[in-house]
């Protein structure tokens, strides 16, 4: 399951899509958008996929995963547009028959969902500066 997305990101719901009967775990990360961030209080954070490959790069991820774990379901879904302090920017779950396994795939996951940042981001704070960090 990958997904980008406007609307909020339900936790639960993404581990219910991909839990399987063969599932011992599903390991989620849930990040959120936090209220410092470069030493500055954060007014809010905008995610834009202004290339519409967002979708194409987190795929990239899933695949690199299951070649790497055995695994039994995958998903990792981002909130784009504009968010603030508190919301939930990113859901990534890993379905696998153990633990092990599940963690290692989900570490993975968001090591390379933060080195790869399929989408720009735009962080604004309360002092009125803004950071851009380009696709």
């Amino acid at each position: 399951m990958i997904e980008i997305t406007e609307k909020p990101i339900s936790p639960e719901l993404v581990v219910n899509k991909i839990k399987t009967d063969n599932s011992g775990c599903v390991v989620t990360y849930v990040g959120l958008i936090r209220n410092h961030s470069h030493g500055k209080p954060v007014l809010s954070v905008e995610y834009k996929d202004a290339k519409g490959t967002a979708v194409n790069e987190l795929q990239k991820i899933a695949s690199e995963i299951r070649q790497k774990w055995q695994v039994n379901n995958v998903a990792i879904c981002h909130r784009i547009g504009k968010l603030k302090v508190g919301d939930i920017n990113l859901v990534v779950a890993v379905a696998s028959a153990h633990r092990q396994e599940g963690f290692a795939a989900c570490q993975y996951a968001i090591d390379q969902f933060k080195q790869k940042l399929p989408t720009q981001k735009r962080e604004a704070y309360e002092d009125g500066s803004i950071l851009v960090t380009a696709e």
